[in-house]
């Protein structure tokens, strides 16, 4: 299979280049910096060369600017990447025959009190993150050549927050663990995992968007704690509340579930406790 990563260099896009190794794909790297096998900027997306997709059977779309403070503060240029420019590409890719694995969030449902989200779920979204992701889902929702796995916070020894607590530990210095905020979340290679079986399953899983949601809601406390148990009791932290302020653009709580995600066997049911050590050690 030839795939075509787009946003290559990103934190995610480096764990799926190790998975597509295994596999024996070809792939294509498309990203902003010279070392990209092209090199795409989604402001100028109309400048791409899209003749490079040609013979591409599968795109698979991480690139966006992702930090919700940033999509609210300069909302129209980050508009301009994460849906016009993103939709463009997007577009090209799929009149060349290209499906096309699109990157969501959990931040497309929006923040509704006590409710737990699934495939089927109405999207809602209230930040301008989450409407962006949704702007890009509801322009090519049911195109056959389309689909999206929405991810909630995804943990791995590279993500900033346990990046933040293995430096804390490096240097004896206490980590700020932020409380309350929750969301169900995954391993780095359950996502990569499910990225793989997506595109070889293209036809048999029928629906446009796909969970990639942990089986349990998941603090950042719980998060220390169990980098506290795997690294033998040397984190040391103390619990922050962020504030008004950084809830402006996040909800506190986001309990996204999926109908499919274990019912398919595309990843296991293990519990969070097992598969961050697993991931870490």
């Amino acid at each position: 299979m030839r795939v075509a990563l787009v946003g290559s260099t990103g934190y995610i896009a480096g764990f799926l280049l190790k998975r597509f190794e295994e596999e024996n794909w070809d792939v294509l790297r498309i990203g902003r910096r010279e070392s990209a096998d092209a090199v795409l900027h989604l402001e100028d997306a109309e400048r791409f060369d899209y003749g490079t997709l040609e013979g591409v059977d599968a795109v698979v779309f991480t690139a966006a600017v992702s930090g919700p403070d940033k999509c609210a503060d300069v909302f129209d240029a980050c508009w301009r990447v994460n849906v016009e420019g993103t939709n463009r590409f997007i577009r090209e890719a799929m009149a060349r025959g290209c499906r096309v694995l699109f990157f969501s969030s959990d931040a497309v449902f929006g923040d509704i009190p006590g409710a737990v989200y699934t495939e089927d779920s109405e999207t809602r979204a209230a930040t301008p993150y989450g409407r962006m992701k949704k702007a890009v889902e509801d322009a090519f929702r049911g195109q056959p050549l389309f689909k999206a796995i929405r991810l909630p916070y995804v943990v791995s020894a590279k993500d900033r927050f346990v990046s933040r607590c293995l430096e804390a530990m490096e240097s004896g210095t206490e980590a700020e663990v932020f409380h309350p905020f929750y969301r169900n979340c995954v391993v780095v290679s359950d996502v990569a995992d499910t990225v793989v079986w997506l595109l070889k399953n293209w036809e048999t899983y029928a629906p446009a968007v796909l969970n990639v949601a942990g089986p349990e809601l998941v603090s950042r406390v719980r998060i220390a704690d169990e980098l506290d148990r795997i690294f033998d009791g040397r984190l040391r932290y103390r619990i922050v509340d962020p504030g008004p302020g950084f809830f402006r653009n996040r909800p506190r709580i986001t309990e996204m579930r999926s109908l499919y995600l274990e019912k398919l066997g595309i990843v296991s049911g293990a519990g969070f406790s097992e598969k961050i050590r697993r991931e870490l050690t």
